[in-house]
């Protein structure tokens, strides 16, 4: 047994650096399988974030399919998602830079089948019986944004547009029957997100290819519809949480039946596109994933009898499953395995690791393994979080040292953390840090209810329970209370920035790409999210007064303790001008301030160089307020009123 060396907490020497981390995890995404080939998208940090499609045939060789020169990405929604889809021997694709569709046959170079005007569009599926591509469209052109259903008919010499749906705000799934004479659809309305209240819808396609007498089969009482499907049979299948959990359900001679009734989440919040949590073996068997207090399962559906037969698995988070005859692939994680593209054989039960989202290998010296843990909040209410200690077999702290502690809010914000291995984590903990990644009430995978206890609270609830979360750490002696960080992005930069600006308990914190000014975002944030506050917060502008109070910005007399920025300088969803307010307050009260901004970055940061630069700068931050020296040589990070 090597000895270990006794060292204070965050000043350990740690394999994993920044470099390794920003250029090694890829973004697996948008799986697909067409025929015995499996296709998913590849978000590469080390070519400036961008994405490309990836393929695995049946001799398990992977190649890419994206020529140099082109990103499949796009920005319906801003978040995207649903990029590329397949018809007629072709990929059909979004490409970043113009928010065209290109199509691209085997052997030839892409070019474009849409115009060169401000659309964009996604969720692509192929009607081979009128040979179009039907997608989701938004449309830039003028004012607010609009959005459609559309057909794209890709046999003329001059590929067309033709509007399909229209005159709800928002669109998603398009799915076609088996035979093509019918097709289903998600849409939503303002000011709901998609995982409030939608409508499934249904029509019969025309011979001319027109929609005939579209009718809402599902959604005309408030409950949250996902991934409409077509078993082989053409029963429509589709998920809803009208109970209060997504459950599975089907629709058949104008019934809707319960598929498997259970307390479990078999839906996923829409942030982007393309998600999906079952498929058709057959038209008499299913396979879906569920979650469960923070776990994701997998279970195959006899659809005749009803009853499951669990699949077990080592993976404990499970995304994007795409199901055919005889496999299914899907995107999994676990405590010790990063994201992964998973293919399962239905036959015997095996998997197998087809692309891992990180190419360099963790010794189990170096990884702290997730505790799931419940904490008392307000209300007499219970939350949840994973805790993960500091762990490093080549160093211990001194007696009596207790860690500092780093809690984490996540983005959305509904949204979840999940128990997959995660590198920046263990960044953190192999060099000394407790860290929390926090599930507050609002977050998915515990129930509409747990969901819905953000409505009017944001900004409250979440801050509760990541303060809650930290105190209970410190009173079970594993934290030391004087050194308490809190970060987050998005989403989880406004709970930050609440957290530190309305308790009194963080002694430092990181936002990325926060929200400060509740009232600057409602009035620049984009259409997806531009209503999106009225269920968080309350109607703008009758709750003006609600905006201001729960703004950091406007209560920085309150703020008592240092905060470093990270800024992307392209971000439509959350502005520069909300960090860049944030930090000229704290600049004027003479605290401790940071400012990193990053040029050519939208909201999230996709480039190998943003993400060790970000990650360094964000540990320097704390070894210079905490007090620590870091083993690492570290570039410096200009703290303004350090003092």
């Amino acid at each position: 047994m090597n000895p270990t060396t006794v060292a204070p907490y965050g000043s350990w020497k740690s394999p994993l650096q920044a470099d390794l981390i920003s250029s090694a995890v890829l973004r697996l995404g948008e799986l697909h399988l067409v025929g015995s080939t499996i296709y998913w998208s590849e978000g590469r940090p080390s070519q400036g974030g961008r994405y490309v499609v990836v393929a695995c045939g049946a001799d398990q060789q992977i190649h890419d399919m994206t020529p140099e020169g082109f990103n499949v990405r796009t920005r319906v929604h801003e978040y995207g998602g649903g990029s590329f889809g397949f018809g007629e021997n072709s990929l059909y694709f979004c490409q970043f830079a113009d928010q065209r569709i290109y199509r691209q046959r085997l052997g030839e170079d892409p070019h474009p089948i849409t115009p060169p005007e401000n659309l964009r569009f996604a969720d692509f599926v192929w009607h081979d019986r009128q040979q179009r591509l039907i997608a989701v469209c938004e449309d830039h052109r003028q004012g607010e944004p609009s959005n459609s259903l559309v057909a794209i008919h890709t046999a003329a010499s001059s590929p067309s547009l033709e509007t399909l749906a229209s005159g709800h705000d928002f669109y998603a799934s398009p799915c076609l029957s088996p035979d093509g004479t019918q097709l289903a659809w998600l849409t939503w309305d303002h000011p709901h997100m998609p995982w409030d209240a939608g409508q499934l819808w249904l029509a019969a396609i025309e011979p001319d290819g027109r929609l005939l007498d579209p009718e809402c089969v599902a959604g005309q009482q408030p409950e949250s519809i996902f991934q409409p499907s077509w078993s082989p049979d053409g029963t429509l299948y589709f998920v809803s949480d009208r109970t209060g959990w997504w459950n599975l359900y089907r629709y058949r001679e104008g019934e809707i039946e319960a598929v498997y009734p259970m307390s479990a989440e078999f839906g996923q919040p829409q942030w982007v596109f393309g998600l999906s949590t079952y498929g058709f073996i057959s038209a008499e068997e299913l396979l879906c994933t569920y979650q469960q207090q923070g776990q994701s399962y997998l279970l195959r559906l006899n659809l005749r009898s009803g009853e499951g037969d669990p699949i077990p698995t080592p993976f404990t988070s499970i995304s994007h499953l795409k199901v055919n005859p005889d496999q299914a692939v899907f995107i999994g994680g676990s405590p010790t395995e990063a994201a992964a593209v998973v293919a399962l054989d239905l036959k015997t039960g095996q998997t197998q690791v087809l692309r891992r989202s990180i190419d360099i290998s963790m010794p189990a010296g170096y990884v702290s393994l997730p505790q799931a843990i419940e904490f008392p909040t307000t209300r007499d209410l219970t939350a949840y979080g994973f805790f993960y200690p500091p762990h490093n077999q080549d160093y211990q702290a001194p007696d009596q040292e207790r860690p500092p502690l780093l809690v984490l809010s996540h983005g959305g914000p509904t949204s979840a953390t999940s128990s997959s291995l995660n590198l920046k984590i263990q960044y953190w903990t192999s060099r000394g840090f407790a860290v929390l990644d926090v599930n507050y009430g609002g977050s998915t995978g515990y129930g509409r209810a747990y969901r819905q206890r953000l409505r009017d609270a944001w900004g409250i609830v979440d801050v509760d329970d990541c303060v809650h979360g930290a105190l209970y750490l410190v009173e079970q002696g594993y934290v030391d209370g004087q050194r308490l960080a809190i970060a987050g992005g998005s989403a989880g930069g406004y709970t930050t920035l609440c957290a530190l600006t309305f308790r009194d308990v963080f002694q430092a914190g990181a936002s990325y790409y926060g929200v400060s000014d509740l009232e600057a975002l409602v009035r620049d944030t984009h259409k997806f999210e531009s209503r999106y506050l009225d269920g968080l917060i309350g109607p703008y502008p009758a709750r003006r007064d609600l905006y201001h109070q729960r703004s950091p910005i406007h209560h920085v007399e309150q703020l008592a303790c240092p905060i470093i920025f990270f800024q992307g300088l392209e971000d439509a969803v959350v502005p520069p001008n909300q960090a860049e307010m944030m930090v000229e307050a704290l600049r004027q009260k003479g605290l401790p301030v940071a400012y990193l901004a990053f040029a050519g970055e939208q909201h999230g940061f996709r480039q190998a160089t943003t993400i060790q630069r970000a990650l360094e700068a964000e540990f320097y931050f704390y070894a210079r307020i905490f007090g620590f020296a870091p083993a690492d040589d570290i570039p410096e990070v200009t703290i303004e009123n350090l003092g």
